[in-house]
C-alpha cells in the first residue's frame, strides 16, 4: 500500500472527528491544474527547485534541487458511509459548514469552498475527473478507467524529507501504459483527493540519493500532450518552452498515482 494512502487512513479506528481541522496549507502541487496561468507568488519561488523537468533531463548522474516538504495535510479518510451521508457539492455549502461546525466567515470555511469549486469545475480537453471522499471511491474510480487487472496504486516516498539536493540513481523504471489516473490530496476537513484520468502520460519510478546519502524513491509523470495547458502555466514559464512540449514532475508525497502494471 503506498505510503500516501497509509498517510490518510484513521489508524486503528473508525470513529469519525467531523470538525477537527488538521491543515489550511495549500502545497505547490496545487500546480496540477493545468488550466490555471503561474501566479506572482509561483514566479517568485526559489528558480533553483526542480518543480518541473523535461524528460530527457530524467537519467543517471541528473542534479536536482528538489523539495519533498513534509506532509502537513493530516486530514484522514472518514469511513465510506459517512462520508456518502454528508454533502459534497457547492450549492450544499451552508450545510456542509454546519455540520462540520465551521464557522461561514472562518479561513477554513474559505477553503472548504474553493476545493469545491475545483471539484466541480469542468476538466480540460480529454481529462475526465473525480473528487474521491473516502478510499472506496478513489479505487471504484480509479478501476473503472483502468480496468480491474494490473491496477496499482504508488506514490512518492522519501527517508529525509529536509534533505533537498538528489542525483538520480540507476534503475529508472517505467510503469504502465500511456494512461494514468493521478490523485491529488486537497484541502479539506478530511480526506478528499482530485482523480483524474489523463491519457498521453508516462509514469516513471525514480530512484534518488540525496547529499547525505539517504534515498527516495520518487514518482515522475511525464504529460506527452500539453498543447491543452495555460500556454502561461508555470511549467512553460520555468522551462522556456511552449505548449505541446512533453512535461515531467515529480509527485509530492500526499499525491497518488494509480497505473497498470506491465
Amino acid at each position: 500500500m503506498p505510503q500516501a494512502v497509509k498517510n490518510s487512513l484513521r489508524p486503528g479506528s473508525t470513529a469519525v472527528e467531523i470538525g477537527k481541522w488538521t491543515d489550511i496549507g495549500v502545497s505547490r502541487g496545487g500546480t496540477f491544474f493545468y488550466r490555471y496561468a503561474a501566479t506572482e507568488d509561483q514566479l517568485h519561488d526559489d528558480p533553483s527547485v526542480a518543480l518541473f523537468f523535461l524528460e530527457k533531463d530524467m537519467r543517471p548522474g541528473t542534479k536536482m534541487n528538489l523539495d519533498f516538504m513534509k506532509n502537513t495535510n493530516e486530514a484522514t479518510f472518514l469511513p465510506h458511509k459517512v462520508a456518502t451521508s454528508i454533502p459534497f457539492s457547492s450549492d450544499k455549502l451552508p450545510e456542509i459548514l454546519d455540520q462540520l461546525s465551521m464557522k461561514p466567515e472562518s479561513v477554513e470555511a474559505e477553503a472548504i469552498k474553493n476545493t469545491l469549486i475545483d471539484c466541480e469545475r469542468p476538466g480540460i480537453k480529454g481529462e475526465e475527473k473525480y473528487c474521491a471522499t473516502s478510499l472506496e471511491s478513489m479505487i471504484d474510480f480509479s478501476t473503472s478507467k483502468l480496468g480491474n487487472k494490473g491496477v496499482k496504486a504508488v506514490s512518492t516516498e522519501v527517508e529525509n524529507k529536509s534533505q533537498k539536493l538528489y542525483r538520480i540513481a540507476a534503475g529508472v523504471e517505467k510503469m504502465g501504459g500511456d494512461v494514468s489516473v493521478a490523485c491529488h490530496k486537497m484541502v479539506y476537513a478530511y480526506a478528499v483527493f482530485y482523480c483524474h484520468k489523463i491519457a498521453a502520460t508516462r509514469t516513471y519510478m525514480v530512484p534518488l540519493v540525496g547529499r547525505d546519502g539517504t534515498k527516495a524513491k520518487a514518482v515522475a509523470l511525464c504529460h506527452t500532450n500539453t498543447m491543452e495547458w495555460n500556454p502561461k502555466h508555470l511549467a512553460f514559464q520555468l522551462l522556456k518552452v511552449k505548449p505541446g512540449v512533453p512535461i515531467c514532475h515529480f509527485l509530492t508525497q500526499d499525491q497518488i498515482i494509480w497505473v497498470v502494471s506491465k
